[in-house]
C-alpha cells in the first residue's frame, strides 16, 4: 500500500521554488554574468566549474523526498516533466523513490558511508590551507591568473619551510609532483572513507557536492544551504591561498605567520561545526531512502 504522503498546496510550493530562486540568483547571475563577458574570478568560478551542477540546474527547486506537490489552477507542477518524479491520477506530483534508487542506488550508499565516516571523526586543523600551495609548488604556470602574494622563491619556501598535511584526494591530485612527496598523508580515491575528516575545507565545500548528487530527493532549501556555506569556506580556502587577491577584494590569511596559521584554524574548527547539522541531514536523507 502507497504511504500517503504529506502535501504542499501549489501556494506553498510556488512561494518555497521562487525564494530558492531569488536566493541563488544573487551567485548565479553574477556567474552567467562574467560568463557572457568572457570573464574569469578566481574565486566563485570554481563553484561552478569544478563542480558539476549547473546555475539551471542549481536554481531548480526540489521538495525533496517525502513531500507531494498538488496542482495549480494550471494543472500539475512543472516537476512533473522531470526525470525520477511520478504523477498521480488526481495531478500530485511526487518523487519516485524506486524509480531514483533503481538508478542511482550506488551513489545514495556511496554517500552514506563517507558522510558518516567523516562525521565520526574529530576535525583535524593542522593543514593551514597549505594544499594550494602545494599546487604551484616549483611550477612555472599557476593555476589563477593572478600573481603570487610572495614570489615564486617565497611561495616555495613557505611550502618547504611548514609541514603538509593534506587529507582531501581531490586537493591532493593536484599537487606538483614535487609537492606530491613532502605531503605525510597519501589521501586516494579508495581511501577516501578512511581518510576524509570533518576540518577539511575541502570536505565541507565538497557537501555541496554531494547534496546535488542525491538531488532530487534533497529539498532545494538544503541544497543552498551547502552551497552557501561552499561560498564561504571557497572564500577563505582562496585567502588562504599563495595567490595576491587584494584586488578581488579578499584580503590575505597570512598562514606563513603565527596569527595567520591561527586565524586559519579558528576559522577551519567553525566551518566544521556549521558543517555538521548538515552533513547529518543529508546522512539522516540516504538513511530514509534507503529505508522506504
Amino acid at each position: 500500500m502507497t504511504a500517503v504522503l504529506p502535501r504542499l498546496s501549489a501556494a506553498e510550493w510556488t512561494a518555497r521554488a521562487a525564494a530558492h530562486d531569488a536566493r541563488v540568483e544573487q551567485w548565479t547571475a553574477p556567474h552567467r554574468e562574467r560568463r557572457r563577458r568572457g570573464e574569469r574570478h578566481p574565486v566563485l568560478d570554481f563553484l561552478f566549474t569544478y563542480y558539476s551542477e549547473t546555475p539551471g540546474r542549481l536554481r531548480r527547486w526540489h521538495p525533496g523526498a517525502g513531500v507531494a506537490l498538488a496542482p495549480s489552477a494550471d494543472g500539475p507542477a512543472p516537476h512533473a516533466a522531470w526525470r525520477w518524479y511520478a504523477t498521480d491520477g488526481d495531478g500530485t506530483v511526487r518523487l519516485d523513490v524506486a524509480a531514483l534508487l533503481a538508478d542511482r542506488e550506488p551513489t545514495v550508499r556511496f554517500v552514506r558511508e563517507l558522510l558518516a565516516a567523516t562525521a565520526s571523526r574529530p576535525a583535524q586543523t593542522g593543514c593551514f590551507g597549505l594544499h594550494e600551495w602545494a599546487m604551484v609548488y616549483r611550477a612555472d604556470e599557476r593555476r589563477h591568473a593572478v600573481p603570487l602574494r610572495l614570489g615564486r622563491a617565497g611561495t616555495d619556501a613557505v611550502v618547504e619551510s611548514h609541514p603538509v598535511r593534506c587529507s582531501h584526494h581531490d586537493a591532493f591530485r593536484f599537487f606538483t609532483p614535487e609537492a606530491v612527496g613532502l605531503n605525510r598523508l597519501r589521501p586516494t580515491r579508495e581511501t577516501q572513507v578512511a581518510m576524509e575528516q570533518p576540518g577539511c575545507l575541502h570536505a565541507t565545500m565538497d557537501l555541496y557536492k554531494w547534496a546535488y548528487k542525491l538531488s532530487p530527493a534533497v529539498p532545494g532549501e538544503l541544497v543552498a544551504d551547502c552551497f552557501a556555506l561552499a561560498v564561504e569556506v571557497r572564500e577563505l580556502d582562496m585567502r588562504a591561498s599563495p595567490y595576491d587577491l587584494a584586488g578581488h577584494g579578499y584580503p590575505p590569511v597570512r598562514i606563513e605567520t603565527p596569527e595567520g596559521r591561527a586565524g586559519y584554524a579558528a576559522a577551519q574548527r567553525a566551518f566544521a561545526a556549521r558543517a555538521a547539522p548538515l552533513r547529518q541531514r543529508l546522512v539522516g536523507l540516504c538513511d530514509a531512502l534507503l529505508g522506504s
